[in-house]
């Protein structure tokens, strides 16, 4: 694997090189400013060398071309590639024993729903769950999604062979990348993140965190509140 910080000057250089200052700041904020901006530059290399080590992942298992019913209808794993020979799909928390869909999965995906047509011209895009496909939909328009693929998992088996159910028939939120090379449909990487592996005193999540909520209160003096998750609706 390439070592990305090999020829890299320092995060320490182009902290101390960077010339934002605020006016009025004081000697002590800049100092303890440029120590985190030390930080994040360590951050951003530390992540890049993450996305390095996923794009290095041998080959995955082959998998098999699951069906689902689109918004167009009946369709495979295999069609929902398009013309691309990756696919990304999440797994969304709108089984048919819920009455209305999982708030944080919907928070997600709303924000998703603007990105989508960018993703789209790099990578597939598909969003399944167990619900049915008019259920979906409809849910669909009510949100004001425009460009988000929606696709229903009628029989369960993808969402059961990728853990998006679980012991107890509930729903489990995942993110799950599959290529398509040769006619061969395989797993490249899903997020395996879970309760076994949150730190004390944290929600379970990845890193980096896929919902731009978080990585904006993140940037605040309040942070994320442990006590506070997304609704569906807000009384407007």
């Amino acid at each position: 694997m390439l070592d990305i910080n090999k020829t890299l000057p320092s995060a320490r250089t182009l902290a101390e090189n960077c010339e934002v200052r605020i006016e009025g700041e004081s000697a002590d904020y800049r100092a303890a400013r440029t120590a985190l901006l030390v930080e994040e530059i360590e951050l951003r290399r530390h992540i890049e060398r993450v996305a390095a080590m996923r794009r290095a992942l041998p080959p995955g298992a082959e998998v098999k071309n699951y069906r689902f019913v689109g918004e167009g209808g009946p369709t495979d794993l295999d069609g929902m590639f398009g013309d691309k020979q990756t696919l990304v799909v999440y797994t969304y928390m709108y089984g048919p024993q819920r009455a209305r869909p999982c708030p944080m999965c919907t928070s997600l995906l709303s924000s998703w729903d603007g990105e989508a047509l960018d993703i789209m011209q790099n990578v597939a895009l598909a969003v399944t769950a167990r619900s049915p496909i008019d259920r979906l939909v409809l849910f669909k328009k009510e949100r004001g999604w425009r460009d988000l693929p929606l696709y229903s998992d009628p029989s369960g088996e993808f969402s059961r062979d990728f853990h998006a159910v679980d012991e107890n028939g509930g729903d489990n939120a995942g993110l799950h990348v599959f290529t398509r090379r040769d006619g061969t449909l395989r797993h490249f990487w899903s997020g395996e993140m879970d309760g076994t592996t949150a730190d004390p005193g944290q929600d379970p999540r990845g890193a980096p965190d896929l919902m731009p909520l978080w990585t904006v209160l993140d940037c605040t003096p309040e942070g994320r509140r442990p006590d506070w998750y997304p609704k569906l609706d807000y009384g407007r």
